[in-house]
């Protein structure tokens, strides 16, 4: 995307200054909440966070070049040396100097299958086992977003940016903490470390989760069947799991520094769109929906706890066991601070999917599950019905018209501004 691009080389050149994401997001023409949801999309890191790493990087290439290491840190806008040592150890797992040793060796490290091979010699429970190369890619670019390897029908061995893994192991062991799976959980070399850290960080982990055979449905699965209590306990559960969820990215967001969305923001900045798409479709939305929003959840919003979370808690995410909820994947691909709610909303669903009834019974029991565990504040409680306004809102804008997903989110919105009554006093 020419925007991202031209904003890498304004940092690029600039970063010996002080730049404000309001300042990128005025050269690039866009509302500063839109340029971070972009930035972010694309480059896998908030603004703040790229800046930082390439500040790092370059500080460090110019002290390895022989200059004074304070006077260059101070050139970066670090106050200290061990400002800069700090971060970079945040940052990349280890020291300067050891990331110097690393990564000034001649030879060009390549995922061969040779290279791939020794590398799995430092576990020995992968000896005899097959290697395949299991690798994802960006839905939208189709570039390999991580090299993965399964070893066998049990393990997976992983790599990618330095500062990406060092980040995803963080959050993996406070998922453990809280009794939550982690695919990125890593397991002991022979030697008992983390990862094999050469020219690249290699960790293994074991596949987790199992077919979904008895799980909560959702979707066109629930419209078509009954509802009972089994999936009752199962939202639960999902609930449960969810707020366990929240106390581990709680735990370690100072260390992953999160891009902060302001949810109530985005709506409103959505609005002038969703307000356009509804008279060109005739739609009915009334004005007082709108000023509603504006006026209740703009009082709550602040209020509201924000933190770390998942971003995207539903379908293939969350991972079973004997039927139990026992972790949700996918934190590797969203890096954001937002509100709880955001999740919890997520895992219920959409309303379009499911008969209302099932959809409403399922949601209180996911609040309630939350509830349980984290417990959800009178004005979350109350902000509930504005928060699925306001994703509705932003997904309609950010997506663009002429799309099914579009469409849907439309009739989603018409039918929350119809039924208000339905979504208060869920808990």
């Amino acid at each position: 995307m020419q925007t991202i691009k031209s904003s890498l080389d304004y940092i690029e050149q600039n970063l010996k200054a002080d730049i404000t994401i309001d300042e990128l997001a005025s050269i690039s023409n866009y509302s500063t909440g839109h340029f971070c949801r972009m930035f972010a999309q694309t480059m896998d890191s908030t603004v703040g966070r790229y800046i930082l790493k390439r500040r790092l990087d370059h500080a460090l290439a110019s002290i390895s070049s022989g200059r004074k290491a304070i006077d260059v840190v101070l050139e970066y806008g670090f106050d200290t040396y061990a400002g800069f040592y700090k971060a970079f150890v945040k940052m990349y797992g280890c020291s300067p100097t050891k990331y110097l040793k690393i990564y000034c060796k001649t030879e060009v490290f390549m995922h061969s299958e040779k290279n791939i091979q020794a590398i799995s010699e430092n576990w020995d429970i992968l000896k005899g086992l097959t290697i395949q190369d299991a690798s994802t890619r960006h839905w939208q670019t189709g570039e390999i977003e991580w090299h993965i390897w399964q070893v066998g029908d049990e393990y997976l061995l992983k790599t990618n940016e330095r500062s990406r893994m060092i980040r995803n192991i963080r959050i993996a062991k406070a998922l453990q903490k809280e009794g939550l799976v982690s695919e990125f959980l890593p397991i002991a070399t022979n030697v008992g470390k983390d990862y094999v850290d050469g020219e690249s960080i290699f960790m293994l982990t074991k596949k987790v989760g199992e077919p979904l055979v008895d799980r909560p449905l959702s979707g066109d699965e629930l419209a078509r069947l009954e509802f009972n209590d089994k999936r009752v306990q199962h939202a639960y559960k999902l609930g449960q799991a969810v707020a366990r969820m929240h106390c581990a990215l709680q735990a370690v967001q100072d260390d992953v520094q999160p891009y902060e969305a302001n949810l109530y923001r985005q709506g409103l900045n959505s609005m002038p769109q969703v307000k356009e798409y509804c008279r060109k479709y005739g739609l009915e939305i009334e004005e007082s929906f709108f000023a509603d929003y504006e006026k209740t959840f703009g009082a709550l919003y602040d209020k509201l706890p924000k933190q770390l979370i998942h971003g995207n808690p539903t379908g293939d995410s969350v991972v079973y066991e004997n039927g139990e909820v026992v972790g949700i994947k996918g934190h590797e691909i969203y890096n954001i601070s937002h509100v709880r709610l955001f999740d919890i909303i997520w895992c219920a669903g959409e309303t379009r999917t499911q008969p209302i009834e099932s959809y409403l019974k399922m949601f209180k029991e996911i609040l309630r599950g939350y509830d349980s565990v984290n417990p959800l504040t009178t004005e979350e409680k109350q902000s509930i019905y504005y928060v699925m306004c306001a994703a509705t809102m932003n997904c309609i804008d950010f997506v663009g018209d002429g799309l099914d997903v579009t469409d849907r989110n439309l009739d989603a919105l018409v039918f929350l501004a119809k039924n208000k009554e339905m979504f208060c006093g869920l808990i």
